[in-house]
């Protein structure tokens, strides 16, 4: 089995296990833009996990247009929790705000930052499987 694959797909398995875990245990409401990044998100499990099992050379070109979208949906969410500069970019007019943080661990890490580290993990995965 393919250990960049194999890994990029315990990433995907990890990060909707804990969307999953955010949203049905601990209770909290997705925003809209969170929603997106599980749209990105929730696929990359099957679609690897599908690629893995038939070992498909093409695997990468299905995925990384998703994980790099997903790349700068999460980065942008995160940007505009973070800072000025995208705090009026988004304005959600029903339901949870997208700059609402429901975490924020040692000041910096949120469920955007999360998604984020998740979509960057798989695509340099997959990248450096292109290049093998």
């Amino acid at each position: 089995m393919n250990k960049l694959l194999s890994t990029a797909w315990i990433v995907s398995i990890v990060a909707v296990l804990g969307s999953l875990y955010f949203s049905e245990i601990a209770g909290f409401i997705p925003c809209q833009l969170c929603w997106y990044q599980r749209i990105l998100m929730y696929p990359l499990v099957v679609i690897i996990g599908v690629g893995l099992y038939v070992d498909d050379a093409k695997l990468p070109y299905y995925v990384l247009p998703l994980s790099i979208l997903g790349v700068f949906v999460s980065g942008f969410h995160y940007l505009h929790q973070k800072t000025e500069w995208f705090a009026t970019a988004v304005q959600c007019t029903q339901g949870v705000p997208c700059s609402g943080e429901y975490i924020n661990w040692i000041g910096f890490i949120t469920i955007p930052f999360l998604a984020l580290t998740a979509f960057i993990f798989i695509t340099i995965f997959l990248i450096l499987q292109l290049k093998k």
